[in-house]
């Protein structure tokens, strides 16, 4: 298994927002890599170093390879093969959506609209995507209260929810209070998806 490809940027192909592939010279030999637009973006000019982690996909008529900026991306990526009717190239479309903080938030949201926005994913996919990998993922929320450090335990309540989740995803509780602070009033779910959105500004 080939889990890791570190060399000089021979070629750079974006297709879209669904990814591209990237050429990396490993001492003369080329490895060609699919990657989603997230990873694309973080690959630097020809002729620069990367390093990207992979995942070999051996088929009778073909040996493809994929790669990722991070493991967490490699990790939802094979998460997400698991799921039925999403393919490697489903995956990376997904992965191309955004980050992986933002994708577990959408998870932990349960942001059905996120994962059917993506091209070849109909609802009952989506919603299968995320019963599917919250456990795995381990953002998984109860419906009816979730834990949150110390023991203690929330409602239904949106904010204490989105808080919840966010702390869980590896923000800090001051982080947390800094992300939410001003945003509207709205489901848990909102409120995720404002604050992964202030946390890239």
């Amino acid at each position: 298994m080939i889990a890791l490809v570190r060399g000089e940027v021979a070629g750079r192909r974006p297709a879209g927002q669904s990814g591209g592939e990237v050429v990396v010279d490993v001492n003369g030999v080329g490895y060609r890599l699919s990657v989603s637009s997230e990873t694309m973006s973080h690959v630097p000019a020809v002729g620069k170093p990367v390093t990207l982690h992979s995942h070999l996909i051996v088929r009778d008529d073909a040996l493809q390879l994929y790669g990722f900026a991070t493991e967490e991306e490699r990790d939802l990526f094979l998460m997400l093969l698991g799921v039925q009717s999403v393919g490697p190239k489903v995956a990376l479309a997904v992965l191309s959506g955004g980050s992986p903080r933002e994708l577990l938030g959408a998870l932990a949201g349960g942001d059905v609209a996120s994962f059917q926005a993506v091209p070849g994913i109909g609802r009952r996919t989506a919603e299968r995507i995320i019963v599917e990998l919250r456990e795995k993922a381990g953002v998984s929320l109860p419906d009816d209260a979730v834990a949150v450090p110390g023991g203690a335990q929330v409602g239904d309540d949106p904010r204490s929810l989105a808080r919840a989740a966010l702390v869980g995803l590896g923000f800090t509780p001051q982080e947390v209070d800094s992300l939410l602070d001003g945003a509207p009033d709205g489901t848990a779910e909102q409120l995720i998806a404002h604050a992964l959105r202030a946390s890239r500004r």
